[in-house]
């Protein structure tokens, strides 16, 4: 189809003025066009005649509640099964290094020798079935009871499988526990951690100091023998311009529950202080004593 081409010099600036006008539109034209289109009807809100009710609306009849479709007891029965075979294999395995191993629902978990931490990581990282190439996280768990009080909790990753693995071994305040920083970049600071919140060495470690609190802490916070309050309490200084620490003032004394000889023996010095407007007053001598 050919088109027709008019020269634009032959033509007045009225008519061209009329051309353009014709083929662009006015915006109050389109919006009106709009405004009275199908979709604007259509997405008008409707009157409540034509709106169901639904609270009239039929409902099944009730009876017996059905059973759930995952039933707890067999959810993890399949995936025990292979955690309890997978066990099995790294037992095989490693004989002179896992003592043990335990399935809890879908969590298995393996017990190690402090002598076999390196040994079962290499091989937990290394080996085609196992392929644990992520340190989750590096925790311990405080036992006062125990001969090692210390557990040590290493939560594993394996990508390439999807399956998680928990590998515990155990320690005290002199026995120390060979680092996995050197397999694994990611347990640098986790060690720390624990160093810092429970006490607990580790071997062969590049930079084994406190993490979390500040210079010079006394004790750590984690343990079960570590008093909820602390030892020292900070304030602002308003003469030397600072922070400064300060021995904790306590109306009561440190006391130790478990090794004393009674129910609250008294640990260290102190000594404990009542506020007087809570004691009982002083009963006058000729008033009778207060019956208990």
């Amino acid at each position: 189809m050919a088109s027709l081409r008019l020269p634009v010099r032959s033509l007045r600036p009225s008519s061209l003025s009329v051309i353009k006008s014709s083929l662009r539109p006015a915006p109050r034209n389109l919006l009106r066009q709009f405004a009275s289109s199908s979709a604007v009807k259509a997405a008008a809100p409707a009157t409540d005649d034509l709106v169901p009710n639904m609270r009239g609306a039929q409902r099944p009849p009730t009876g017996e509640l059905r059973a759930p479709v995952v039933n707890p007891a067999d959810k993890y029965a399949t995936q025990s099964e292979q955690l309890h075979a997978y066990g099995k294999y790294l037992m095989s395995c490693l004989p002179k290094f896992i003592q043990q191993y335990s399935v809890w629902k879908d969590e298995l978990s393996i017990y190690i020798p402090p002598r076999a931490v390196v040994p079962v990581f290499t091989f937990l990282k290394n080996h085609h079935a196992a392929q644990f190439t992520m340190i989750a996280d590096i925790t311990a768990v405080d036992f006062p009871t125990r001969q090692y009080r210390f557990e040590v909790v290493y939560n594993m990753l394996s990508v390439t499988y999807n399956s998680r693995i928990r590998v515990k071994t155990y320690a005290d305040e002199t026995s120390p526990v060979p680092s996995i920083t050197p397999l694994y970049d990611g347990a640098n600071w986790y060690e720390r951690e624990v160093y810092d919140m429970f006490g607990v060495f580790f071997t062969n470690h590049p930079d084994l100091r406190r993490i979390m609190t500040d210079y010079g802490f006394d004790g750590h916070p984690l343990r079960k023998d570590f008093p909820l309050t602390g030892y020292t309490e900070i304030r602002w200084d308003e003469e030397k311009k600072r922070i400064v620490y300060e021995p904790l003032e306590m109306t009561q004394a440190f006391r130790n529950f478990e090794t004393g000889t009674a129910a609250w023996e008294q640990v260290g010095p102190g000594q404990d202080v009542t506020p007087d407007s809570f004691k009982l007053p002083t009963p006058k001598p000729e008033d009778p004593a207060p019956k208990k």
